[in-house]
């Protein structure tokens, strides 16, 4: 084999070193990519708790092509116009859901009924007087808990679907068709979990606060302020005394009439394009 000058051999040195350096600099690319990769993705699930959610409207449909239900926070009306949604939250009580389906019953209103698991599984006769009224039910979960914003995606699933099946065999098979945060803390996961499992996310836009029990008076001020915020107001059957909740209801439907209101529940799907 032929010897190589010193030329050669000083080109072949500089040849080698040059690799070397290409796979240097080929390694830390590599490794400086996947980090940013995996920060890339601890940051996307960092964001996965959107600010804002709690009960406002959230941009974007996120419906897919093939008709599932969507998964973003829903305000609208189903009949669209001029309507408002009336949502009774954290019941059935056997106290003050009968008293509200009286109300609802003498005005002709139709509500959506946001029920918490156990409440539903403890008063069945109650899950299905509302629906042999004509109202929707949805899931509120298992525990209420307003902290599920910041718990495991498992827990948040069991809350659901927990709660869901719950209410559904209280109401010897009447479908679920909506699911409300405890609190409004959505996130993408809870949304997902529901959406896939045929519930709609629902949202507010009046709040009445009549869980701080502020009066009837109050409770029908509350409405009157805000109803220019959106259609879907919030009320609630259960988690304490609702006299005033009662009181209010029976003067603030007919003023909702007098106004040119009707009634309707949520939006379930998309409208057509």
């Amino acid at each position: 084999m032929a010897r190589l000058t010193d030329s050669q051999r000083r080109i072949a040195i500089a040849f080698s070193s040059v690799l070397a350096l290409i796979a240097v600099i080929a390694g830390t690319l590599a490794l400086t990519g996947g980090r940013d990769d995996d920060r890339a993705q601890r940051d996307g699930q960092a964001n996965e708790r959107p600010a804002g959610e709690r009960g406002k409207p959230h941009g974007g449909s996120e419906d897919d092509a093939a008709g599932r239900v969507p998964r973003d926070i829903v305000h609208a009306t189903e009949s669209g116009g001029k309507a408002v949604n009336v949502t009774i939250d954290d019941g059935p009580d056997p106290v003050w859901t009968p008293q509200v389906l009286d109300v609802l019953r003498t005005y002709g209103v139709k509500a959506t009924f946001c029920m918490i698991g156990p409440q539903a599984q403890a008063h069945p006769d109650l899950v299905k007087k509302v629906v042999a009224a004509g109202h929707r039910l949805c899931d509120h979960t298992v525990s209420h808990d307003v902290t599920m914003d910041h718990k495991p995606v498992a827990y948040q699933e069991k809350e659901i679907l927990d709660a869901k099946k719950m209410i559904e065999d209280a109401a010897g098979g009447a479908k679920v068709q909506y699911y409300r945060a405890p609190g409004g803390a959505f996130t993408p996961d809870s949304r997902r979990i529901a959406a896939d499992h045929g519930m709609r996310p629902l949202g507010w836009n009046v709040d009445t606060k009549d869980f701080e029990l502020p009066g009837a008076a109050g409770i029908v001020a509350a409405v009157k302020n805000e109803l220019a915020n959106g259609p879907t107001i919030l009320f609630h059957d259960g988690g304490g005394p609702r006299g005033e909740t009662v009181a209010a209801l029976r003067e603030v439907l007919p003023w909702l009439k007098s106004q040119g209101y009707g009634f309707s529940f949520p939006q379930i799907t998309q409208p057509s394009r």
